[in-house]
């Protein structure tokens, strides 16, 4: 029996937090038991099916926009590769997209994705793939103008093989950024992450070329035993 919050302890050990465990079913690997375990034992998982987010990635962003102050009201933002929208609903309450403080400036959030996804009050939301050829122009039509942030926590299918896929996030982090040169106003701010394994030296330079800060952080949201860390790049200069 999990115990509940506040419940006594008649043993005179201290009261402690009990682990769910989950046994190894026939056909499921132990892998996918030790992932299932994990997320049953996640806080993060726990505080967003109680805060209503749409999975604990959520609070990567939150944290994130903790330190840096890019998501403020008023500010225009893209979310590329934006499923299953834990990012847009964060984005939606800081940037005050629905103008729930009166006092503050409305902001608005455009999210975008291969997949359809179930509506988010205060986004909008399409199916597009933001690497064709128009996707730029159709992602500042569809803003009236350029973003304050472009945000990514896209990551490659997994391919099992470590390097591999470092090189496809990596791959995919610098596709985002060139969509962010188009997209973005002076001075904005591109978020997105990576996986550290060395080969993000290019991806670096780039944006160091066109922002007047990168910043690198591993959010206290991100798990420790995962490689992946987060760019932060700020003041982008739109001429170089």
């Amino acid at each position: 029996m999990v115990k509940k919050p506040g419940s006594q302890n008649t043993s005179g050990r201290g009261q402690r937090d009990l682990k769910v465990k989950v046994k190894t079913a026939r056909g499921r690997k132990l892998s996918s038991t030790r992932w299932l375990q994990r997320q049953l034992n996640d806080p993060y998982v726990k505080r967003a099916r109680t805060e209503g987010y749409r999975g604990r990635a959520a609070y990567k962003i939150l944290e994130l926009d903790d330190r840096f102050r890019f998501l403020v009201p008023g500010a225009r933002v893209v979310d590329l590769g934006c499923a299953p929208g834990g990012w847009c609903q964060v984005a939606v309450k800081r940037v005050n997209a629905l103008r729930e403080r009166t006092s503050k400036a409305q902001g608005s959030v455009l999210g975008v994705d291969l997949q359809e996804m179930e509506p988010i009050a205060g986004a909008d939301l399409y199916q597009l793939d933001f690497m064709a050829d128009d996707a730029d122009q159709q992602v500042r039509a569809w803003m009236g103008g350029k973003a304050d942030v472009v945000m990514s926590d896209m990551a490659a299918s997994s391919s099992g093989h470590k390097q591999t896929d470092h090189l496809r996030i990596i791959a995919l982090c610098e596709a985002a950024a060139y969509f962010a040169f188009d997209v973005l106003e002076e001075g904005g701010t591109f978020v997105a992450k990576v996986l550290a394994g060395g080969a993000e030296g290019e991806l670096q330079k780039l944006l160091k070329q066109r922002f007047t800060k990168v910043s690198n952080i591993k959010p206290p949201a991100s798990r420790q035993d995962s490689s992946e860390k987060f760019v932060v790049a700020t003041g982008f200069r739109a001429e170089i």
